[in-house]
């Protein structure tokens, strides 16, 4: 198992009377891409921001680990930050903004511009270096953002919403530069609304409602802690409201899909096959498909259940 690079230990945060950040713990290992997960409002944000020293925590603790030395705040070199809302300079040259972005950073000039130019070319900016940030579209404004917070090869990146502003495409790409990020020794903290694609990167997963921990651990864990089972879509004949099985003991819910399709989210453990008999004596099904609920489907389930425990006490 790899050290601990970040130990966050009962964090609060309460500003006037909304408790934003509310007994947060978790740790973050070296190497890995660890989730930060939640709805707009969730406390996400509050809790980067407590990372990073912008505002203090009423309570609790926030220690890091760099290079085995123990700090409350990283050196400036060391770590790397995207905030959810820009804040380069609009009106200055791209490729001079992020030289200077790389300077105070502990960057040489020279190195710093060509870094600057080889993030450039791979997120397809070259073209535009010599523009004024405030003529680039919001979605190219957002890479160059992104390439600030990590000109430098921090050892610790925590990105704030880094899919923000970003079409399907970009997105995929930011997918694969965040996977190239840890690969080349970055850790990072991904603090995003975005489930479906952060599930697709994360090692290990928190996530949050109303400023506190929800569930914690590994994608795989979390499902199970969760109770979700499988997620079955039926085809049936004659159009039959979902409302119409959520009586079944197996079902957690069932959604109208339109075109006569209804979905199923199955408890844990609940027979496929007993529930399909269970329908079959209601309604003729005329098509079967089944899939792994996902950790979006998961978290609403969870909710919608009204938990108001936290995970499980021992953590992958």
């Amino acid at each position: 198992m790899s050290a601990e690079i970040l130990n966050v230990d009962a964090i609060t945060k309460v500003f006037e009377s909304v408790r934003a950040v509310d007994g947060l713990s978790f740790t973050v290992r070296k190497g890995e891409i660890f989730g930060l997960l939640g709805p707009n409002g969730a406390g996400k944000t509050t809790a980067a921001r407590m990372l990073l020293g912008i505002v203090r925590p009423d309570s609790g603790f926030i220690r890091y680990f760099i290079d085995g030395q123990r700090g409350e705040m990283p050196l400036s070199y060391e770590l790397g930050y995207l905030p959810e809302d820009r804040g380069l300079y609009k009106d200055i040259a791209v490729q001079k903004t992020l030289v200077y972005m790389g300077i105070l950073r502990g960057m040489h000039r020279e190195d710093a511009a060509q870094a600057a130019a080889s993030w450039l070319e791979k997120v397809g900016l070259t073209d535009r270096a010599k523009d004024k940030l405030d003529t680039l579209s919001k979605g190219n404004q957002q890479k160059v953002q992104f390439i600030s917070a990590v000109l430098h090869k921090p050892a610790f990146a925590i990105l704030d919403e880094p899919f923000s502003g970003l079409d399907p495409i970009n997105q995929e790409v930011f997918v694969d530069i965040i996977r190239s990020l840890r690969d080349g020794g970055t850790t990072v903290l991904l603090s995003a609304h975005q489930m479906n694609l952060v599930e697709r990167l994360a090692d290990r997963v928190l996530l949050m409602n109303q400023g506190r921990e929800v569930l914690q651990g590994t994608i795989p864990h979390l499902k199970e802690q969760a109770g979700s089972g499988q997620k079955v879509i039926l085809s049936v004949e004659g159009g039959a409201e979902a409302s119409l099985f959520g009586d079944l003991p197996a079902v957690v819910e069932a959604e109208q899909m339109g075109q006569g399709r209804i979905a199923f989210h199955l408890r844990r453990g609940e027979s496929i096959n007993e529930f399909l008999v269970a329908v079959s004596s209601r309604v003729k099904i005329t098509a079967v498909h089944s899939e792994e609920v996902s950790l979006h489907e998961a978290f609403v389930q969870f909710v919608r259940l009204g938990a108001t425990q936290h995970g499980a006490e021992e953590r992958p």
